[in-house]
């Protein structure tokens, strides 16, 4: 099966083809409204000239003809004679002479054919028979004094016209397909794993768009590939540590049952059992969820519930507050971060705030812990970064609830914020978008 044309032959093709269209449509214009008038006009005044020749030569005394035949012959290529051989047949003229035979018609009368004859010196000259007195007289023009070539013009028109329509289709379309020739290519690496150089988001608006669309894309790509490396080097490494000791609880149960070994390998299973929900439950975070009419209200106290104790309440600030949002997502994101907050600001008090501002809102989990500086806020976003330094899953957790909040906003079009608190503690927030208006992309 032939291979289907590239876009470049294409282009060039209808450019090619466009601009001789043009080109020929311009040439036509300029022949039929200014050229044919011109001729027409030119045509008359010589058929004008030729009559009042012959007429002028009857008129004249037969000594001053001779001196009357070599100055129309010098001045104006005219020739007169009273003795000519030859009658009209019907042969090929250059169309200026056709424009001649209708003007000489018009003017004497009756219909005139020119009769196209060689000189002794090989120049063509067309002949008329005029009405000169009683009788007629042959009146020749030269072809040198019609010197115009239009058919010759057109042809050569046309070829250069063409050529010149070529090389610039060939030009615009390798400008207009150089773009997309680079993000095939990008693209095609892309697929291949690498990492392509940013197109250029230059050019004309929508391939600028495309460009920018596309980089913005293979950064995203970027990203879950880091994120997927992290996460499995993550998962390796927290892995082995419980796996280390249920191997040694194992050898050491085969020597001696001891409650105190299955204890602990219980404990491992069900660390392991957490950090795997919670690497699940990061994949799952970019599932889409359709928003349901929730009462946010609702929603922050009986998290509150949850997740405060006697010993560690959690406060909630939220007026009645009805939004359409996907519940699910919503509860997980605040419920990490409300872990967060317990976790690391162990004094103090820990609040859960609504604050709406016209169509947006914004949700947030307040503390009075240490804080995060503001140069590792970015990073804490990261699987596995923990603000705890020790490994332990106990005291500093997996490492994974910020990047699951991160990742549950960019797939429900919200932005997270940690921001520093005066007096001392963290302020997250999570800001809804407008109901109905377009999803803010990115984080904050």
């Amino acid at each position: 099966m032939k291979p289907a044309p590239g876009l470049a032959q294409q282009y060039r093709l209808w450019l090619a083809l466009a601009f001789i269209g043009l080109e020929l449509l311009a040439v036509l214009a300029f022949v039929w409204w200014v050229m044919l008038p011109m001729a027409r006009r030119s045509a008359d005044d010589l058929a004008g000239l030729m009559v009042l020749s012959a007429q002028t030569w009857a008129e004249l005394p037969p000594p001053t003809r001779p001196a009357f035949e070599a100055e129309l012959h010098e001045r104006h290529a005219l020739q007169i004679q009273s003795a000519f051989e030859g009658t009209g047949v019907d042969e090929w003229h250059p169309p200026f002479y056709y424009l001649l035979e209708s003007a000489l018609a018009r003017r004497t009368g009756h219909a005139q054919h020119l009769i196209r004859r060689a000189d002794a010196d090989g120049q063509d000259r067309y002949w008329a028979w005029l009405p000169a007195g009683d009788g007629q007289l042959a009146v020749g023009v030269s072809d040198a004094r019609v010197q115009t070539q239009p058919v010759t013009a057109l042809l050569w028109s046309l070829l250069l016209g063409g050529a010149v329509a070529l090389l610039l289709a060939s030009l615009l379309a390798r400008r207009l397909v150089a773009p997309l020739a680079r993000l095939e290519e990008a693209s095609a690496r892309l697929g291949e794993g690498q990492d392509p150089a940013p197109l250029p988001e230059t050019g004309p608006r929508e391939i600028a768009a495309l460009s920018r669309r596309f980089n913005t894309m293979a950064g995203q790509v970027r990203d879950l590939l880091s994120a997927r490396t992290t996460l499995l080097a993550g998962i390796s490494h927290d892995l082995r540590t419980p796996l280390t000791r249920m191997r040694l609880a194992l050898e050491m149960l085969r020597e001696q049952p001891n409650e105190r070994l299955m204890a602990g390998l219980e404990r491992d299973l069900e660390q392991m059992n957490q950090l795997i929900g919670t690497v699940l439950e990061l994949a799952r975070g970019l599932a889409h969820e359709p928003p349901q009419a929730t009462d946010v209200a609702a929603l922050l106290h009986a998290l509150a519930a949850e997740q405060g104790t006697p010993a560690r309440p959690v406060t909630v600030h939220c007026a009645a507050c009805d939004r359409a949002v996907p519940v699910l997502a919503l509860r997980r994101a605040l419920g990490n971060l409300l872990q967060n907050a317990l976790r690391y600001a162990p004094e103090g008090p820990v609040e859960l705030v609504c604050e709406a501002d016209g169509p947006r809102c914004r949700l947030g989990v307040l503390d009075r812990g240490p804080g995060i500086a503001a140069e590792r806020v970015e990073a804490m976003f990261q699987p596995f970064q923990r603000g705890e330094p020790s490994r332990s899953p106990v005291t500093g957790g997996s490492g994974l609830g910020l990047a699951i909040v991160r990742e549950l906003a960019r797939a429900n079009g919200w932005q997270v914020r940690l921001l520093p608190r005066e007096g001392g503690g963290l302020a997250a927030w999570l800001e809804l978008p407008a109901e109905g208006g377009p999803a803010a992309s990115g984080l904050g």
